[in-house]
């Protein structure tokens, strides 16, 4: 049986790994992730924990709830991986003295201190992909604007 949906075509020729704009974006994340974990190996983190600290580093002490609302991940994800930044020694995880089901993340000495061992990887990425930084900006810009529109188009 066949289906037609008259926004979406089903030219064969679209067909080819290579016009793929998910193989296109999953590619590349393998690039950047590579890139990422050779800056990264030095700071001790892995390419979500990175995440997840740059999001701390940006507003500390917040709630997990938050943290996979901004990295757009479930806390069963998000669980282990802080639960190894505490071990690491870079968070503290509490209970909210307001909200006992609301666990609070709080970056430690050592938390804040690699963020200044962190602030060069922004530029080392820039040059690892030969983009300037107003090149990294748009590309972002029309990242983020693609997945609003993906987001906003599914349930």
């Amino acid at each position: 049986m066949k289906t037609s949906n008259p926004t979406c075509s089903t030219d064969t020729d679209y067909l080819s790994l290579d016009a793929q704009l998910c193989f296109a974006l999953y590619s590349s994340m393998l690039g950047i992730n590579k890139a990422y974990r050779k800056l990264l190996k030095d700071l001790n983190l892995t390419y979500p924990q990175y995440l997840v600290m740059l999001v701390l580093w940006e507003k500390d002490g917040v709630n997990v709830s938050e943290i996979c609302d901004q990295l757009f991940l479930e806390t069963t994800t998000l669980t282990p991986l802080l639960k190894r930044l505490e071990v690491s020694g870079l968070i503290r995880r509490q209970r909210s003295s307001l909200d006992e089901r609301q666990v609070i993340i709080t970056l430690t000495d050592a938390g804040r201190t690699l963020r200044e061992e962190a602030k060069g990887i922004p530029q080392c990425i820039s040059e690892r992909v030969g983009y300037s930084r107003e090149e990294v900006d748009q590309l972002r810009e029309n990242l983020v604007n693609l997945r609003k529109r993906l987001f906003n188009g599914t349930e």
